[in-house]
């Protein structure tokens, strides 16, 4: 398995996203992502899956120690005091003593950033997660992050895929030495049936949701976390460790690609509340 090393964390490049997956999907599709050979788990305390995540951990019998274990937690337990609280309450339903990376799932201008990555780094220091992170946030934010936070942040997590460009972020992050984790890496499915994409993959034996994949983790600093709810594409993703998405003429068939691409919008936007955030790429 291939992995990104980023301020102190070491994180499979590959792993296995649980978002939109109901309890006994998510506690079988762990299971066999694990089987599969995956080590990266990513959840959220807003995917209601927590507890299934857990229970397909353990029915794996792949060691704790040998799983990379990922949670968010969300904008409505931001404040000091009631973050940490919210923390225990995923370990609790983990069934886990820590995770390997805990991140803050969307941006809250509602509390204070400072407040928020205070509680943040007390539970790191308590030894409930051992790297912690953002997600969704802007390159501005990125930097307010990583001026006020105590320990190093390890990853930002956008939407990242061929479709979109997330450079703006991607140069960010490697000013603060942090990794870039893909959400959304199949852009729900519409890889598969880029000609561009199916044409490289047809010369490797592989599909364009694999070239997809390959080529995002041929980054030196992304990771990315596809989802399925089907056995076999699971196997199928994990399958990309053996070629190159850019070798031969495949690098200048994909620049040319994703400049047609280019007005593609982010699939993720969500609300919270009544307030629409800007996306992750955006400057401000």
């Amino acid at each position: 398995m291939q992995h990104i090393n980023a301020n102190g964390a070491k994180i499979p490049a590959l792993g296995f996203g649980t978002f939109e997956l109901e309890p006994a999907e998510a506690e079988s599709m762990v299971a066999h992502a694990l089987e599969v050979g995956y080590r990266h788990i990513d959840t959220a305390q807003m995917y209601k899956n927590e507890e299934a995540v857990g229970r397909g951990l353990k029915q794996s019998g792949v060691a704790r120690e040998d799983i990379f274990v990922t949670t968010k937690v969300w904008t409505d337990r931001f404040a000091d005091g009631d973050l940490q609280a919210s923390v225990r309450e995923s370990l609790e339903k983990l069934d886990t003593d820590y995770v390997d990376l805990l991140l803050l799932h969307w941006p809250n201008p509602d509390i204070s950033l400072k407040e928020t990555l205070g509680a943040l780094n007390d539970v790191r220091e308590q030894g409930l997660a051992r790297n912690i992170g953002i997600s969704n946030f802007t390159t501005r934010l990125i930097d307010e992050a990583a001026a006020q936070t105590g320990a190093p942040l390890a990853t930002n997590q956008v939407e990242y895929h061929p479709y979109i460009s997330q450079q703006p972020v991607l140069d960010k992050l490697a000013e603060h030495d942090m990794a870039l984790t893909a959400y959304c890496p199949l852009a729900q499915g519409r890889v598969f049936k880029e000609p561009t994409l199916e044409r490289i993959g047809k010369a490797h034996g592989k599909n364009g949701g694999q070239v997809a994949l390959r080529w995002l983790i041929q980054h030196d600093d992304v990771i990315a976390i596809p989802r399925s709810s089907n056995k076999a594409h699971v196997a199928n993703n994990f399958e990309i460790f053996e070629f190159r998405a850019d070798r031969r003429g495949n690098a200048r068939d994909l620049g040319a690609a994703r400049q047609r691409w280019a007005h593609h919008q982010p699939i993720v936007r969500p609300r919270l509340g009544q307030r629409r955030l800007i996306t992750a790429a955006s400057t401000n």
